[in-house]
This record gives C-alpha cells, structure tokens and sequence, in this order.
C-alpha cells in the first residue's frame, strides 16, 4: 500500500433525484450512492488565495484511483465528519498516465451544501 493509499478515507457519492411534487412543482431528494476511498486536501497556497481574492470557488483537491471516474458537478460527502464537497473538473483532466508508479486521479472540489 502507498503512503497516498493510508490517506484514504471513506467518502459517499451523494445523488440527487429531481421528481414531480404533484402540485406542479418539484422535490429534491439526495440518497447515498457508492462508497469510495479517496483523500481531499486544503489548498491554502498563495496561487489559491489571488484565485480566489478573483472569484475561484476551488479550494480542494480531491483524489482517488484511477479507475474511480466520477463527473463533473459530482457531490460526495466525507464520512469521517460529514462534510460535502462538490466536484468541479472532469474525470480526465488530471490522472496519472498508463504505466505510471502512482494509481490516481485529481479532481478540484468546493465545499457545498445540499439544497
């Protein structure tokens, strides 16, 4: 096991459900999906500061194995403390290439609440 591997964690793909309420409207439901491992980190560099200083709601970076393809806008929730996150890249932008030492793949996330 790598040292990245022993920072894994348990996470839960959070779905949601849009349905007719029946008066015309409509209701939100959020059920638990899958369950994964991954780690997600705190960017405090000074690069995030000035994005954000401009508007950047990037503050976390996600990661998980490479065969873990989750899609953009995907919400996961950190079991360890509860806390939701909302992905906002897609599955291919950054993962290791075929070959590679390191079994990952990165996405950026946001904190995020269900609504």
């Amino acid at each position: 096991m790598s040292l990245l591997e022993n920072a894994y964690e348990d996470f839960t793909v959070v779905n949601k459900t849009v349905t007719d309420d029946g008066y015309g409207g409509v209701t939100t439901v959020w059920t638990d999906g899958a369950t994964i491992k991954g780690a997600i980190v705190y960017n405090n560099s000074a690069q995030m500061k000035i994005a954000q200083a401009m508007g950047a709601t990037s503050s976390y970076t996600f990661i998980v194995k490479k065969n873990v393809e989750l899609d953009y806008h995907t919400v996961v929730r950190r079991e360890s403390d509860k806390k939701i996150f909302r992905l906002i890249t897609n599955s291919d932008d950054l993962k290791t290439p075929t070959g590679a030492g390191i079994n990952a793949r990165q996405y950026s996330a946001e904190e995020w609440k269900l609504t």
